[in-house]
């Protein structure tokens, strides 16, 4: 009986031949199914051994076969598997014999090269020598990988993955052995890579692992400025104003980039001051600074720690700090007999000494609205801070009149002050008339140089809001939230891109120069849409380690239960510190009402927090509450929440008032750069649930 060995999906069949039609065969397999099989498709016509045994008895004889022999018996040029089994057995080979070889050719592709059925020709020796080493390397590198994913199963960080390091969890090169051991060692633990690496020491804590993703994402090259960036000195022949200027800020801040002055003018008026600094005469557009400056877009704030926009070698020469004379973009408003409205306005660059830096966590408690309504009370330049306040009134009094409606009040902020891995939490009322006085001006200098760059035909970078709409564009249009007819960022240009692309348009038309973007200028608009990514991401890390901290807070003080007030629905923010989180079992309850809540697990790592409700604190209601500063910044919050427009007024005046400059932080000042967005309110940026680092 007739016996083939033919191909069939691309393996080796044995089969009985039940008839031979000459182009085709009808065969028998050892199953018992029954197939038809071309003639092309047989390699080998047999009589013995049997269709079943042929397979098992040639898989014997090939194993038997050293490949390296064979491939030197082999012809040179191209062979049939007959003709070789033939050399290497000698005479003429039996089928088992021939079969083994033609399952050692096929398994020996390094050895072999396939030329057509069961016709193979042998590799140069150069080409086997270094296949065989491509083989050994990825045999030592799948060790590799087993011994890497083992040591980290079992509690170690291979130096290989800590060298690795964030690279593996921002847009990881998947085919690398690093990422393919931690893959199965994620994958044996089910694990995400990102709390696997944090269990293993890779960093430090939950904190320093988000800081660490921040970085590699947005500063690969690390935070530091290439050396040798060197400002240019302003000009020297810069008038010296005669006002003594101030400016109030924070204890922490350290970049301090606006002051304030009063004049009284020989006719007998008033003249208030707005001095911003000048780091745009520092250099020009394209140049080394610049160009860092405008790949960074801002300074990151985030508690106990910051990265800034420009070198310290960029930022001390310009800094209005106490003492100094510095160079600096003025606006001058000539004030009516009422001290509340304006009757004059000048722009001008030049230089002014700076005579006070006022801190305003220092005299909040001195300088309130009562001691400024008596002339006997004594503080820090009382006589210039009273008629600030009275100018501050008449222009607050006009936006509300503008917009249509008085601007919220009673918000709160939160102090971060990080200091040797402690975190201290404050609350403070955004309210106070040092922070109203600055959010004024600041609104003042921003809506007139706004209405300055329009006038000259200079376009700018303007920010607006109609209809509810946020956005921004590089021609005027009202800002219907802070109710004024234009409005630009300008006050900011240590720590803002945007301010100091519109600084150096400001200048040049205060000097009659060009100004150096013209109109449609396509690099304009790419700072736009580079600012908005940046911004963004600066936003979301900041509200990160907010959160991160407030959880830290949360341990450090051992607190398993606390207060907490009801925002909507089933969303509450924790009471001493700006933590928004969901309470499943929460009854129905007004905005407003405070509650008891018990905390049942914290999650650093993923920013999450899970609470109980344990009980209404009887005694509040909404009126009562709404007196207290944190509960008039969840009303602030659900506002922001439900209008954009009521947002970007808070957000703008949150800005301009600088009180974010002043949250504290170990090594510095904590500007809120999120100004830029609807939900800028601290308690609205931290109710985002951020995404887990480092992927799943």
């Amino acid at each position: 009986m007739t016996h083939v060995l033919f191909e069939e999906d691309g393996g080796l069949k044995a089969a009985t031949v039940l008839s031979d039609a000459g182009a085709s065969l009808q065969v028998e397999h050892v199953s018992g199914r029954r197939t038809k099989v071309k003639s092309a498709q047989v390699l080998l016509r047999f009589e013995s051994p049997t269709a079943a045994d042929l397979m098992p008895a040639a898989q014997a004889v090939a194993g038997g076969i050293d490949v390296d022999f064979l491939w030197e018996c082999a012809p040179q040029d191209e062979f049939g598997f007959g003709d070789l089994a033939g050399e290497y057995f000698g005479g003429t080979p039996s089928a088992v014999q021939s079969a083994g070889v033609l399952i050692k050719l096929a398994a020996a592709p390094i050895y072999f090269h396939r030329k057509g059925r069961g016709r193979f020709r042998p590799a140069p020796a150069e080409t086997v020598r270094l296949a065989l080493a491509a083989v050994e390397r990825r045999r030592a590198q799948e060790a590799a990988i087993a011994d890497m994913a083992q040591a980290l199963i079992q509690g170690s960080l291979p130096p290989a993955i800590a060298a690795a390091g964030t690279g593996l969890l921002v847009r990881p090169d998947k085919q690398s052995l690093e990422w393919r051991a931690l893959d199965q060692a994620c994958a044996a633990l089910k694990l995400p890579p990102a709390r696997l690496l944090l269990e293993r020491g890779l960093f430090a804590d939950a904190g320093a692992l988000h800081l660490a993703l921040f970085e590699r994402e947005h500063f690969p090259a690390g935070r530091g400025f290439p050396a040798g960036l060197q400002p240019a000195d302003p000009p020297a022949d810069l008038p010296l104003s005669p006002a003594p200027a101030f400016s109030i800020d924070d204890s922490t801040t350290t970049e301090i980039d606006d002051c304030l002055s009063v004049q009284q003018l020989p006719e007998g008026g008033l003249r208030v001051g707005i001095h911003i600094a000048a780091p745009a005469l520092a250099g020009a557009r394209g140049d080394a600074l610049d160009e860092i400056a405008r790949e960074r877009m801002s300074t990151v704030y985030m508690p106990g720690d910051k990265i800034t926009m420009l070198p310290e070698s960029a930022i001390r020469p310009f800094s209005l700090d106490e003492g100094c004379e510095r160079a600096v973009l003025s606006l001058y408003c000539d004030l009516d007999a009422a001290g509340t409205g304006i009757v004059a306005r000048r722009t001008c660059v030049e230089r002014i000494r700076v005579v006070a830096n006022l801190r305003h966590d220092r005299l909040d408690d001195q300088v309130t609205e009562a001691a400024l309504q008596d002339p006997s009370a004594h503080f820090p330049m009382a006589d210039a801070l009273r008629v600030l306040w009275r100018l501050t009134l008449g222009l607050s009094a006009e936006r509300d009149r503008v917009r249509g409606r008085p601007e919220a009040r009673f918000r709160t902020d939160f102090s971060f002050y990080v200091e040797d891995g402690r975190v201290r939490i404050v609350q403070r009322r955004r309210d106070a008339p040092l922070d109203r006085i600055v959010a004024e001006m600041m609104i003042l200098a921003n809506s007139e140089w706004g209405r300055l760059l329009a006038e000259h035909r200079a376009p700018g970078l303007y920010r607006s809001q109609q209809m509810g709409r946020v956005r921004m564009s590089t021609h005027p249009l009202p800002h219907q939230g802070l109710g004024v007819a234009q409005y630009i960022w300008s006050t900011s240009p240590l720590r803002r891109y945007v301010d100091l692309v519109n600084q150096r348009q400001l200048i040049a038309v205060a000097l009659g120069q060009r100004p150096p973007y013209a109109a449609n200028d396509a690099d304009l608009f790419a700072i736009l849409s580079a600012f908005d990514a940046r911004h963004d991401a600066y936003g979301e890390i900041q509200s990160r380690m907010e959160r991160y901290w407030c959880l830290r807070w949360l341990a450090q003080e051992s607190v398993s239960r606390l207060e907490a007030v009801v925002i909507r629905d089933d969303l509450v923010r924790l009471a001493p510190v700006p933590f928004v989180l969901r309470l499943a079992d929460l009854p129905a309850l007004a905005p407003g009402r405070r509650i008891l809540i018990d905390i049942l697990e914290r999650d650093e790592l993923e920013l999450a927090l899970s609470a109980r409700f344990v009980e209404l604190i009887e005694g509040t209601d909404e009126a009562a509450a709404g007196q207290e500063a944190w509960l008039a910044e969840e009303t602030a919050t659900e506002a922001a929440e439900g209008s954009d427009e009521q947002a970007e007024s808070l957000a703008a005046g949150a800005d301009e008032a600088r009180a974010p400059d002043g949250v504290g932080v170990g090594s510095g000042e904590q500007p809120d750069h999120r100004a830029a967005q609807p939900s800028d309110d601290p308690a609205m940026v931290a109710m985002a649930s951020p995404p887990p680092p480092g992927g799943s």
